[in-house]
């Protein structure tokens, strides 16, 4: 249309101050509000979204992420809209408990389900990857014994099947991330025998499969006291299962076990900050990229709210 961007930035901080003069009215009466930080360009720029779970909007928005970042959120409200805050989600993000703990005390912390199984799939990778070099080392150990002989060994050498059949493990349990990522009842033929050749050949690898699948289990307990019992069940076994990578998880869920038991108690999740972060990234690609941060902001604060935008070209809808 032969107009300039920088003009088009301007036209929309204009519109969206005649719309919305005093924007800090977003933050009066929040009662359940999501954070989340979501990256807007290459090389780690973020900004931070905090978005009304009851309204699903974005009440407010920043560039830069951390405790710094959200420090400046607590310190715009009144003691007042602190006190109406009931339910904080997010992930478990060091910097945002401890703002919730430093500024609203006696609201509840959730840690969304999803960053618990992401979590959950981080520690069955890390295993998967470990069972592969191992499978893969072991594979090369003859050529390794005989470094005279070069090239690939011969058809009726005695230890060429023994190398092939190596070979073909170490290449199983590489290929094996999204079979072992996906819920039982969703997996193909190819799938399940990918899965089942995993648990009669490695143990280790398939106990970090089940452990896995058990923590994405009890996340969709609706009880509480029924999910507070499984969800002891399971650390006392993954604190006991000699898998170094799922004792770390063990650690990291057993700091925010009273966070997670808090979202399955008021069935609370991180769902709608997630799906304003996709909008956010769709603004970004239709105007391929910003170089003004506050534009990109503006347009946040247009796009992702209850806002309408008046069009001289446009009738309002008769009641």
């Amino acid at each position: 249309m032969r107009i300039d961007w920088e003009t088009v930035g301007r036209c929309v901080h204009r519109t969206l101050n005649d719309i919305e003069p005093e924007r800090s009215r977003r933050l009066d009466n929040l009662v359940n509000i999501g954070i989340d930080e979501t990256s807007y360009r290459k090389g780690h720029r973020y900004i931070t979204v905090i978005v009304n779970h009851d309204t699903n909007t974005v009440v407010w928005a920043a560039q830069g992420h951390g405790k710094g970042v959200l420090t400046q959120f607590c310190r715009q409200l009144t003691p007042k809209q602190l006190s109406s805050i009931r339910v904080v989600t997010g992930d478990g993000a060091k910097w945002i408990t401890e703002c919730v703990n430093e500024f609203t005390p006696d609201c509840e912390r959730c840690v969304d389900p999803f960053h618990v199984v992401e979590w959950a799939m981080e520690a069955l990778d890390e295993v998967r990857r470990e069972v592969w070099r191992e499978a893969y080392n072991e594979a090369l150990q003859p050529a390794r014994e005989h470094p005279g002989k070069k090239g690939r060994p011969r058809a009726d050498d005695a230890g060429a099947a023994m190398v092939k059949a190596a070979r073909a493990k170490a290449e199983e349990i590489k290929n094996s991330a999204y079979a072992l990522g996906k819920a039982p009842e969703h997996l193909t033929e190819n799938q399940q025998a990918k899965v089942a050749m995993i648990a009669e050949n490695n143990s280790r690898l398939y106990r970090a499969c089940r452990m896995k699948e058990t923590l994405c289990l009890l996340l969709k307990i609706r009880d509480a006291d029924e999910a507070e019992a499984e969800l002891k069940r399971w650390l006392w076994w993954a604190g006991h299962s000699r898998i170094k990578a799922f004792k770390e998880l063990y650690q990291k869920i057993k700091r925010h076990r009273g966070h997670i038991l808090n979202t399955i108690r008021l069935g609370m999740s991180n769902a709608r900050i997630e799906a304003t972060n996709n909008k956010i990234r769709l603004i970004i690609r239709k105007a391929y990229g910003f170089r003004n941060i506050q534009n990109m902001l503006d347009m946040v604060y247009l796009v992702c709210s209850d806002l309408k935008v008046p069009l001289p070209n446009r009738k309002p809808k008769s009641a």
